[in-house]
């Protein structure tokens, strides 16, 4: 029966893939409703069936699957109820429901975007499917829901095309493409995934605004327990295409009942975490590094400081128009003038938004791109070593000291080599050993990140996502490096796979005597990994502290308005969207005279607030008068 007040009700809902040897049941009967005007939020790992159940709403299953059970849509602009699954896939009736009445925003917005069209061009072409609107209509309403989702130069995000987007900013474009037509169904797929704290909590806001404004209804795929918590009325845990627990949202996050929702909630990283403790990942990674090499003793008169980078600037001049116009003078520092140092043994964290310049500084330590100007010096014990001047023998030499895990893991691994020609490609390159030395020191490496070495002969694809990141870790560890720089290595990875390899770093960082620069926007997961934390904005390292200060007495605006932008999964401590800025937490204009130098004269150096405390502020400023 369908109750009147569901505005999408899936009943006994089934889906199976052709594969080779028979058919593979990925879903199984699942049952669950999307009130009007509510947040039902579907949550569990990846390969739960999440993402399948959201592409059967929408109709755009491949062909390869079977689908059984129903999903029945009631209209709030008529009243009438239809079941998708008895449309036709490519119809008129399900093609003037999909874009105009239901609409999804998908997870990956570079490859849900084409990149031959503008932006403009592409959230227009759904009002010029589904409305009457003129051509000037269609890029007025563009130009205004370009606004709405934070876009401060909508007429010129009209022109652009994804590419010259970062991935915050196309995932934006998506959401507007998605709410063009003011649907009353919104499918968002994992939304926020590849966003910055910040932008995430200003696109949760503004899809609780919109949602409100239109009484849109919202089914909501995330393993983010946080947004749930903010987010959701209605909460659905789902593991390998079954049920687990469903419910209202108080009911789930204060009384859960199955093992499988307490294991997620208790693999999420959080502030209020004692020192010492663990983090619980759902299946534990065994680590054996023993067959690796023994933690190198630090010898006597050894430097504290293995990494010193001293005044790095970076500078990128802006191209005026086109792919081949002239260069305008207008120049961006996306490093400037950056100094810190990193000490033997220690995690240092470096936290800040897409564009503050992470990952343009961890490029240079890398020596993948030059600096303007700055020093990196690289000190092991046996002299201080230049970074940048660095060439040959001696450069060699650096990168086997220095080795570096990348956010993505699919696109870090050659899909044409196996796992054993991954892991020996460093020693092959270093001229390590001969081949049976370099297949035991596989052998190690693979035992070493928690995998079965019968995975030796398989390809990067038959991986899931944390295991090709232990594949990466295994990788850069091959050549026994003093530092491991660490670009966002668990973004992209589900909290209890994060869990994982969180575990598993921290693991061999006290096994091997590792040092990390640990770069990420997630500050829950820098606090859980990091002794000190760097806050980076606008290419310049704003505030430098212990992680226990910095994290629970922030002093610069900066930073606290990324504290204020996390969201907990706790329904006692919601995020306040109301002091969360809409323009942003790199507003400078909002930080007040003793933090922003409106000349840009130079006027800004780190005040010392004692205990190794670092914040950027005005030279005349007293360090009394910051901590008021």
């Amino acid at each position: 029966m369908v109750s009147g007040t569901d505005l999408l009700r899936i009943e006994n809902l089934g889906i199976s893939f052709a594969m080779l040897g028979g058919r593979m049941n990925v879903v199984k009967g699942v049952n669950l409703r999307v009130l009007p005007g509510k947040v039902t939020a579907l949550v569990g790992e990846s390969g739960s069936g999440k993402s399948v159940i959201s592409q059967s709403v929408m109709g755009i299953l491949p062909n390869t699957a079977s689908v059984t059970g129903k999903i029945l849509f009631t209209d709030p602009l008529n009243g009438r109820a239809s079941d998708i699954l008895q449309m036709r896939p490519d119809g008129a009736e399900l093609r003037d429901l999909r874009g105009k009445r239901m609409a999804k925003i998908f997870q990956e917005p570079m490859t849900s975007l084409s990149p031959l069209h503008t932006v403009g061009n592409q959230i227009s072409e759904v009002l010029q499917i589904h409305t009457q609107a003129t051509k000037e209509e269609r890029r007025a309403q563009t130009e205004e829901m370009l606004g709405l989702v934070g876009f401060h130069n909508p007429a010129r995000t009209y022109d652009m095309y994804p590419f010259e987007l970062s991935g915050g900013m196309r995932q934006r474009a998506m959401i507007a493409m998605a709410l063009i037509c003011r649907p009353a169904l919104l499918i968002a797929d994992e939304p926020t995934t590849a966003l910055d704290v910040t932008i995430q909590a200003q696109i949760l806001e503004l899809l609780k605004d919109l949602q409100q404004k239109l009484n849109m209804a919202m089914l909501l795929i995330t393993h983010d327990l946080g947004v749930v918590a903010n987010m959701a009325d209605e909460v659905v845990v789902i593991y390998h295409g079954e049920i687990m627990e469903a419910g209202p949202v108080d009911a789930i996050f204060r009384n859960p009942q199955h093992p499988y929702l307490k294991g997620l909630m208790a693999a999420v990283p959080h502030f209020d975490m004692k020192p010492g403790e663990r983090l619980k990942a759902l299946r534990e990674v065994p680590v054996n590094s023993d067959t690796l090499w023994a933690k190198k003793p630090k010898p006597e008169n050894t430097p504290e400081i293995l990494l010193s980078v001293k005044n790095l600037t970076k500078t990128y001049a802006i191209r005026k128009s086109g792919m081949f116009g002239k260069q305008d003078k207008t120049r961006i520092k996306a490093v400037n003038d950056v100094s810190f140092d990193i000490r033997r043994g220690e995690c240092l964290g470096l936290v800040g938004e897409s564009g503050c310049g992470k990952t343009t500084l961890s490029k240079i330590l890398m020596r993948a791109i030059t600096p303007d100007s700055g020093s990196v010096t690289f000190n092991e014990g046996k002299g201080e070593v230049d970074v940048l001047a660095a060439q040959g023998e001696a450069l060699m030499e650096l990168r086997t000291h220095i080795q570096m895990v990348f956010q993505d893991p699919v696109s870090s691994l050659s899909p044409r080599m196996t796992v054993q020609n991954i892991l020996s490609e460093p020693l092959e390159i270093h001229g390590r050993g001969d081949r049976a030395y370099r297949m035991e020191k596989v052998r190690a490496l693979i035992q070493a990140i928690g995998l079965d070495q019968r995975f030796l002969n398989r390809y990067p694809h038959s991986f899931s996502g944390g295991q090709r990141q232990r594949i990466g870790i295994a990788r850069s560890l091959a050549l026994g490096p003093q530092l491991l720089i660490c670009d966002e290595p668990v973004s992209a990875l589900d909290v209890s796979v994060q869990a994982q390899i969180l575990n598993l770093l921290k693991d061999l960082q006290k096994k091997l005597g590792l040092t990390y620069l640990f770069i990420s926007h997630n500050l829950a997961v820098v606090d859980y990994m990091a002794d000190r934390i760097a806050v980076m904005c606008a290419g310049r390292i704003v505030e430098l502290a212990p992680s226990a200060i910095i994290l629970r007495n922030p002093i610069h605006p900066y930073t606290r308005s990324l504290l204020a932008a996390v969201p907990f999964p706790d329904l006692d401590r919601p995020l306040d969207f109301k002091t969360l800025k809409a323009s942003g937490a790199s507003d400078k204009r909002a930080w007040g005279p003793q933090f922003f130098d409106e000349t840009d004269s130079n006027d800004l150096a780190q005040a010392d607030l004692g205990g190794g405390h670092l914040v950027l502020a005005r030279r005349n400023v007293d360090a009394r008068e910051l901590r008021a």
